[in-house]
């Protein structure tokens, strides 16, 4: 059985993640900063069809979580590692008027966790089939596409992942064989995308799920849409 670990997992993107890994029989590993408040994972984590989800309390945020997390699965095989956990940061981040307090907390969990996540569970992943890992980034850290301006402090974070997991793709592919690769999910139809969106998040993982599972060694440290196309950095 093939397993699956998703950070964020308790609303959007993560749990629609976990869903579709689960009822396509993968063990899944669903990382929450607080499980008792993710009411739609315990509901999936209890239904039948989900018998292979294991819940576990994680701030990402919080590094030596992290790699208490890693010892306590220490021995299990990680085929993909998914870096989900993400935020937007204040929607006022506009010029002139700039959270600059708030910047190291969006970087830590956008860029910093992400790269600490891949350290504390290498080992997990290369002993695994797969291996893969895949942080989900956005089309608005790409510099060539930004035509509008704004959320400077989301956009640079994102930039600074991007740049962290092309380094990684190398350093773990030449030594391990690990596969490590940045989706862009679309716009998405969650809190963070809002009701506007163009798409809805089955529609997003499933596209992701497809990359994933098509994910060739030349694809290592590639800017990949939901839907397979290469994005521009």
């Amino acid at each position: 059985m093939p397993t699956v670990l998703v950070t964020g997992a308790s609303r959007g993107l993560g749990l629609e993640f976990v869903r579709q890994y689960a009822y396509l029989g993968w063990e899944v590993h669903a990382c929450v900063r607080a499980p008792e408040g993710a009411q739609g994972l315990q509901s999936l984590a209890a239904a039948q069809a989900a018998g292979g989800v294991r819940i576990h309390r994680l701030d990402v945020t919080d590094f030596a979580a992290i790699d208490a997390l890693a010892r306590e699965l220490e021995g299990l095989p990680i085929d993909v590692l998914i870096n989900n956990a993400g935020t937007m940061g204040p929607r006022g981040d506009a010029f002139g008027a700039s959270d600059f307090a708030a910047w190291e907390g969006i970087f830590r969990l956008n860029a910093f966790a992400p790269l600490k996540m891949a350290e504390a569970f290498v080992g997990h992943v290369g002993r695994s089939a797969e291996k893969k890992i895949v942080s989900i980034s956005t089309i608005m850290a790409s510099m060539a596409r930004n035509g509008m301006g704004g959320f400077y402090a989301y956009r640079a974070s994102k930039a600074a992942l991007n740049a962290i997991m092309v380094s990684l793709a190398l350093d773990v592919g030449r030594r391990r064989g690990i596969i490590a690769a940045l989706l862009h999910p679309g716009w998405v139809r969650t809190d963070m995308g809002g009701a506007r969106a163009e798409i809805e998040p089955a529609a997003s993982v499933e596209g992701m799920r497809r990359v994933i599972a098509g994910l060739t060694r030349e694809q290592g440290g590639r800017f990949l849409s939901y839907d397979g196309s290469e994005l521009p950095w």
